[in-house]
């Protein structure tokens, strides 16, 4: 790595970065309705998105910083494993085809703001609602914390903050100016600025990476050399455990593994706050049925990204944190120009994903906790005001995590928060097709599948971590190593249907379905509807009828 400060790149990524804040604070005057103190417009941009703005709203959320710097990373360190990724993002699109659109239509007509609000009101069960509620807040901080280490990782390349000897403040302070400036534009736009913004990130993410796969493979002399060097790196004995540290394709021994994870991780990625609240920001229920026909476009992308990792190999790149094997790629190989380019597209790649997660779990907290059991008569006003204030304390709480812990830790914690949030699954899609699982079988399969899944973690070690070392264990009953989230949903439905069964046949008092039939087919347009989303015209301000909750 270079001990001094790469000038021209960090000079492009001042000049995107101070754009994309002007961007942001813009954002706040686009589209804008009369009355913005509202959830429906601070937190879900108006839900007036159109198929194009949504996809690049969901393109940022889903694709993150840490996408771009862990999954080439992972198959920088282990190979094939790390395509784990690819399979997945596959696999989740016929699945959010499935349940999405209804979960669209119903969150249309009664203004649902969150998951939450939807299984509150499917279920009748506020303790279900505040499960679901701390379990996506929980799952969503240290995502948030990840975003923080990817621009970390980009200014550290950079020479950025100086050395390990120096001051803590100095060090830090260009990560926490970068923070600041998230804080005040997500307070100042809500929505709208990770919005306008993915524009740029994404088009960057493309650019960079179209570039890095025809460019680096010239440079280092085409594919057949690139693999045949990454295969030879992996055939070497890793230290700590004297084996093969990788291959080019999973061993029969890692399969069970590596077809888990990409099924749990699947099953799991939209579950995340933040993926739900990019999807009700959309106008129409057909909007939703678009993006899953074309959101596989990013899959495409991903595995392009994926191959950076045997470039890295290839290309002699040495560093002692796999985080940072990219964008040292990026400086090694590319001018000091289109690094700058390459690394403002990491930076940025990390604030449009970091605030879509602020906001989606501020808005958790503030319907779901503060006016369900705080503050049950809180005014739109005032979920607002709550609703930001507190966007900005989970900011300072991922913050706080990147400064005070080990970035493995981080990594790890957010490994955590996936299984974690995959134990929603039953509630949320499960109440979408059927109200037949009885609410508290539905709280006690997700109690048993965070415990099982928490605690399995828990006993996981890794080289630099004696707890929560990983996401992967030994599947009872079957004695393959398979990823634990899998496990514990496969607990959480066993546990969820048998209680079900026991509960229906008492005959124990089930929660009022505020729902109906038809809720899950409505459109935009519905006159009964509670949210109605903006019309959009091109080139003018939507027209906002007002929505209550």
């Amino acid at each position: 790595m270079n001990d001094g400060v790469n000038g021209v790149a960090l000079t492009v990524f001042i000049v995107f970065f101070l754009a994309v804040t002007v961007m942001g604070f813009m954002a706040a005057r686009w589209r804008a309705a009369e009355n913005a103190d509202n959830l429906d417009e601070w937190g879900l941009g108006g839900r007036s998105f159109g198929t194009w703005i949504t996809w690049f709203l969901l393109g940022g959320d889903l694709y993150t910083a840490y996408t771009f710097v862990a999954v080439p990373a992972a198959v920088y360190a282990a190979g094939a494993a790390g395509f784990f990724a690819v399979p997945y993002t596959i696999l989740v699109y016929p699945l959010i085809f499935t349940f999405l659109p209804r979960l669209w239509s119903v969150s249309h007509k009664h203004g649902y703001v969150t998951t939450s609000d939807f299984v509150r009101g499917r279920f009748g069960s506020k303790g279900l609602s505040l499960a679901v509620a701390v379990t996506g807040i929980l799952a969503t901080m240290p995502y948030i914390a990840l975003q923080l280490v990817g621009i970390q990782a980009v200014l550290d390349v950079m020479g950025v903050g100086g050395g390990e000897d120096t001051n803590w403040f100095i060090k830090d302070l260009p990560l926490l100016i970068a923070f600041g400036v998230l804080a005040a534009y997500t307070y100042s736009s809500g929505l709208r600025a990770p919005a306008l913004i993915a524009f740029v990130k994404d088009t960057l993410i493309y650019i960079v990476i179209v570039v890095a796969i025809i460019y680096i493979p010239i440079k280092l002399g085409g594919f057949d050399d690139i693999f045949a060097k990454a295969g030879e790196a992996f055939s070497q004995p890793n230290e700590a455990t004297g084996k093969p540290r990788g291959a080019l394709a999973p061993p029969e021994a890692s399969q069970w593994a590596y077809a888990t994870l990409a099924l749990g991780s699947a099953l799991a990625l939209f579950m995340y706050p933040h993926s739900i609240t990019a999807t009700l920001s959309s106008r129409s229920r057909e909007v939703i049925r678009r993006n899953t026909t074309i959101l596989p476009l990013y899959s495409l992308m991903l595995g392009l990204l994926a191959l950076l990792g045997f470039m890295a190999i290839a290309a002699g790149v040495k560093v002692e944190n796999g985080q940072l094997a990219i964008p040292q790629l990026f400086e090694d190989m590319f001018p000091d120009w289109f690094a700058g380019v390459a690394f403002a597209a990491i930076g940025i790649g990390a604030l449009v994903p970091a605030a879509i997660m602020s906001i989606a779990a501020a808005n958790l907290f503030t319907r779901n906790i503060y006016k369900d059991f705080l503050k049950p008569d809180a005014t739109p006003e005032q979920e607002t005001k709550v609703s930001k204030l507190v966007s900005l304390l989970v900011k300072v709480g991922a913050l706080a995590f990147v400064l005070t812990m080990d970035k493995t830790v981080a990594i790890n914690f957010q490994l955590l928060g996936g299984i974690w949030i995959l134990q929603t699954f039953p509630a949320l899609v499960g109440g979408l097709f059927t109200r037949w699982f009885h609410r508290w079988a539905l709280l006690a399969g997700w109690a048993v599948g965070m415990v099982y899944g928490t605690v399995a973690a828990y006993g996981v070690a890794s080289p630099t971590q004696k707890h929560f070392g990983g996401s992967q264990k030994e599947i009872p009953g079957i004695g393959e190593i398979g990823y634990i989230g899998l496990t514990a949903f496969v607990l959480n439905v066993a546990v969820t249907v048998a209680l079900t069964v026991v509960l229906r046949a008492l005959k124990a008092p089930d929660g009022i379905d505020e729902t109906s039939p038809e809720d899950y087919t409505a459109d935009a347009g519905d006159p009964r509807a509670k949210a109605e989303p903006a019309v959009e015209a091109a080139g003018a301000a939507p027209v906002k009828t007002p929505g209550g909750h």
